[in-house]
């Protein structure tokens, strides 16, 4: 059985989060699947399932049936968020206007949730404003700066700007270890949630060495998952409390250094440009090991 129908309206959704939303029983795998046979079509041609959904595209199912693609159930269970968390969000904000909130995450909090999680950036946000939406995430255990629109145009603009790579990302790590060179670029292929392979370029800077531990500047051209944290790791320097992709590390009781410190980009033609602020333990070890102040570099 075919089936078609027509988008009413402008989402800003990938088309496999937009099937996901409309077909709640379907699974990331089977569409993914069925978008590579040519199952499922976006005005009668094949896409990925990265395309973005527009206004009066036609999304057309050629192997429709309604077992498979059906609606289940789902019961939002209302989050409730401890007062301390709530106000550790507010004092974490770094910029406010009516667009978006910078705000500075700190680490152990997740940005979105799941089925150990107990509550996410997200989960706050959606308490604060059903309009309220992350347009990035960050791995629970780095720190650092995120962008939450507060608007569907927001939400449009900033999707736009992460699509055509015009936001200028730098992270900051601390690494055991030194890497062969000061400075390159490094281009790897990572597997993703699906098992593909992805491709993926990201430029390094060591800023300094001291007592076997480098300061490394990191700036992604993609954004893959744990991207930094796997090119850290294939440089021969990976970051410190990293308990996935440095499981031999000598610092056990330390966690993950590493933050998402500058985020520069122009929205509604003004130019943004923040830095964040460092958490305690990763100022503390960096002066503990006497790795030079960030100061020096911006």
């Amino acid at each position: 059985m075919i089936k078609s129908f027509i988008i009413s309206k402008d989402t800003d959704t990938r088309l496999d989060k937009y099937l996901k939303r409309k077909f709640t029983s379907l699974t990331q795998s089977f569409i993914e699947k069925n978008i590579r046979k040519k199952n499922i079509l976006v005005n009668n041609n094949k896409v990925s399932s990265k395309y973005i959904v527009k206004k009066n595209d036609e999304l057309k199912i050629l192997n429709f049936h309604e077992q498979k693609y059906k609606n289940r159930i789902i019961y939002n269970k209302k989050i409730t968020i401890p007062l301390k968390v709530n106000n550790l969000f507010k004092t974490s904000i770094i910029f406010e206007n009516k667009n978006f909130i910078i705000l500075n995450k700190w680490s152990s909090i997740s940005t979105q949730g799941g089925s150990k999680i107990n509550f996410s950036i997200d989960n706050i946000i959606k308490n604060i404003s059903s309009e309220y939406k992350l347009v990035h995430r960050l791995d629970k255990d780095t720190s650092g700066l995120l962008i939450i629109s507060k608007n569907l145009n927001s939400a449009k603009n900033f999707g736009n700007l992460f699509r055509s790579k015009l936001i200028d990302k730098t992270y900051i790590a601390v690494c055991e270890g030194k890497p062969r060179l000061k400075e390159s670029i490094v281009k790897l292929n990572i597997k993703n949630k699906i098992s593909k392979y992805e491709k993926t370029e990201t430029y390094y800077k060591i800023l300094s060495y001291s007592k076997g531990v480098s300061l490394i500047l990191f700036k992604p051209k993609t954004g893959k998952t744990h991207q930094i944290r796997i090119v850290a790791k294939n440089i021969g320097a990976p970051i410190v409390g990293d308990d996935k992709y440095n499981i031999q590390t000598s610092y056990t009781k330390e966690i993950l250094k590493l933050n998402a410190y500058q985020l520069k980009f122009k929205l509604f033609n003004e130019e943004y440009s923040f830095n964040s602020e460092l958490p305690k333990d990763f100022t503390l070890f960096i002066k503990r090991n006497s790795l030079k102040n960030l100061k020096k570099y911006y």
